[in-house]
């Protein structure tokens, strides 16, 4: 699987050395376990997906990931991401909105040796009390980039988030050059679930 994301143009060798550490056949039903390793996105419940490990190193590669950084990731999912994170040195801090899924991820990641500090709540209020982060991913098509979250960003932080319509989104790269300005970049287009507001029960 590393050598087809290298193939595809991810050139961070930590990026991959990490995706390589993680297990991913474990993150899938066991009807997937002979194309866990594929780059395709699977469906995990809840209406979510875990994402094709070329779009995970993808994000990650663009977030510039150094150990010990603090990261909030918005949409944890299967929990994939954050391991990929925390393999590369990061502090995690996720958010879930689907209960079914968080509680299943809050109890999974620890059985794989994996703990990153998880939450049940809305990713657009992100997590003031433990703010700034040095880097903020999101892993869900937003319509536009919340700023609350910029506001949760270190200056000289990094957020990155695919933005556009349900159909094709553009990943896009922020950089908090100070309080009040930001440096925008856009990238290549990807197709991600939509990201939603508020706590979802199922």
């Amino acid at each position: 699987m590393v050598d087809t994301l290298r193939d595809k143009g991810i050139t961070d060798t930590r990026v991959l050395m990490a995706i390589d550490r993680v297990p991913r056949h474990l993150f899938l039903d066991s009807s997937f376990l002979e194309i866990a390793y594929q780059d395709k996105a699977f469906p995990i419940g809840s209406g979510q997906t875990i994402s094709q490990p070329y779009t995970v190193a993808y994000q990650t590669q663009l977030l510039q990931v150094m150990p010990g950084e603090k990261i909030l990731e918005i949409g944890t999912g299967s929990g994939y991401q954050s391991c990929v994170l925390l393999e590369m040195g990061a502090k995690v801090y996720t958010i879930e909105r689907q209960k079914k899924l968080f509680e299943k991820t809050k109890s999974f990641l620890p059985s794989i040796g994996y703990n990153p500090k998880m939450f049940y709540g809305d990713g657009y209020k992100g997590l003031p009390p433990y703010a700034p982060f040095d880097k903020i991913i999101i892993t869900a098509a937003a319509p536009e980039i919340p700023k609350e979250l910029i506001d949760q960003m270190k200056t000289g932080g990094i957020l990155v988030i695919p933005v556009g319509p349900l159909e094709l989104q553009t990943m896009v790269t922020i950089r908090k050059i100070s309080s009040s300005d930001v440096l925008k970049e856009e990238h290549d287009q990807f197709r991600f679930v939509p990201m939603l507001g508020n706590k979802a029960k199922d």
